[in-house]
């Protein structure tokens, strides 16, 4: 009986496979870079004002002086930015008044304690957003590079489009061995749920935006009420561009590699405890859906392979078990020789995927029994979730 049991398992993994393929496919043909306006005359100080937002948390051993100095080469004729040092134990701080003092556009805003029912970056771009003075908001991290039009061609693109809010996709550069085997699995499992020709429709639900950029009119953020409104959200761009699209907002997520880009994390460690921070939240804080996907995650990346191996072992699985499993397997391999082609990462790593996926569902796990214990995780020095959580979406 539970050899019929598995051979089900394997044939239904299969066409998940190829239903995979086909999302992929018609995900990545929604997913093109944007196209360059080149609006010149945006160079000119009479543009619209934009205030730039920094929120920096123990930033100094990475790449905070190249990150701020990427925004302020800008050639965007007027903006101003405004860094948030919010309670760093390093030396982030004195880099960034370092920086300010030798630009005027610059300030530097030195963070309060963080208050009861809020967290940590909300809070900052709060504190931000109450400084600034621009019609336009640019909520930022400090690990994002800019290329010198990347606020040029956000406000073009804005304008051309009468858009309320507009968020950039940078390119995620992976350099290490972990960042290879974990970020291209990430991010395909991302524009596979979540593709763009579904979030920029308003006709669906689904909103997502990448928190790196994120351009609102200041107009449309306070009518919702600042960033008050994801106040104890980690995910505070996920939630914020929710709320965006339920408001009736014109928002728009675009594909702009040629624009930003960034380094998510540089290890293991730093993948674990940053997706750890995230992943129950990108799940709704909902135990059932994080539990299952983990169980998923599993199943359909993991199964596969150890199927395949097994057979080829011991050779006396059925063909009805490790056939399927041996054709999904190949998919999936195909599938992330195109991922990794567009990721800039070798192609070998698309044999790697089964554990990429391993890595996934345990952070998934880890993320959701964390948070929904009580226990907590933590993020920058800082234990976030230890009594309670956001309501569940």
């Amino acid at each position: 009986m539970w050899l019929i049991v598995v051979a089900v398992i394997s044939w239904f993994t299969l066409l998940a496979w190829i239903a995979a393929a086909i999302l992929t496919l018609r995900a990545r043909k929604g997913q093109r870079p944007l196209v360059v306006l080149d609006e010149i005359d945006l160079k000119q100080s009479d543009a619209p004002s934009v205030s730039i937002l920094v929120p920096c948390r123990n930033e100094a051993g990475r790449v905070l002086r190249q990150s701020i100095g990427s925004m302020l080469a800008q050639d965007y004729g007027n903006f101003e930015l405004i860094a948030i040092d919010d309670r760093s134990t390093d030396e982030t701080k004195a880099i960034l008044f370092e920086l300010a003092a030798r630009d005027p556009r610059m300030r530097v805003i030195e963070g309060a304690e963080v208050p009861e029912g809020w967290i940590g970056k909300p809070h900052a771009l709060q504190q931000g957003l109450q400084a600034a003075r621009g019609e336009w908001i640019l909520a930022t991290d400090a690990d994002m590079l800019y290329a010198p039009e990347a606020l040029r061609e956000a406000i073009a693109h804005a304008r051309c489009g009468s858009l309320d809010a507009l968020s950039f996709i940078p390119r995620v550069d992976c350099l290490s061995f972990w960042e290879r085997v974990f970020m291209p699995v990430f991010g395909w499992i991302l524009m596979v749920m979540l593709p763009l020709y579904r979030v920029n429709d308003p006709r669906h639900g689904e909103a997502i935006a990448a928190g790196g950029f994120f351009l609102i009119k200041r107009e449309i953020l306070e009518r919702l009420g600042g960033y008050s409104v994801v106040r104890n959200e980690v995910a505070e761009d996920l939630r914020l561009a929710e709320k965006l699209k339920r408001a009736g907002a014109r928002f728009r997520l675009e594909y702009a590699p040629h624009l930003v880009r960034t380094r998510m994390q540089t290890n293991l460690r730093e993948i674990w405890e940053g997706f750890s921070k995230n992943l129950f939240a990108g799940v709704g804080y909902r135990p059932v859906q994080g539990t299952a996907g983990a169980f998923l995650t599993f199943l359909l990346g993991i199964a596969p392979p150890l199927i395949t191996l097994t057979a080829l072992l011991k050779g006396d699985l059925p063909a009805a078990i490790w056939v399927p499993a041996a054709f999904s397997w190949a998919v999936q391999v195909a599938i992330f020789m195109a991922v990794d082609l567009w990721a800039d990462v070798p192609i070998l790593y698309a044999l790697t995927a089964p554990l990429g996926f391993a890595l996934f569902g345990a952070i998934l796990l880890n993320s959701t029994i964390r948070i929904t214990t009580g226990i907590g995780v933590t993020w920058r020095g800082r234990r976030l979730y230890a009594e309670e959580i956001p309501p569940r979406y």
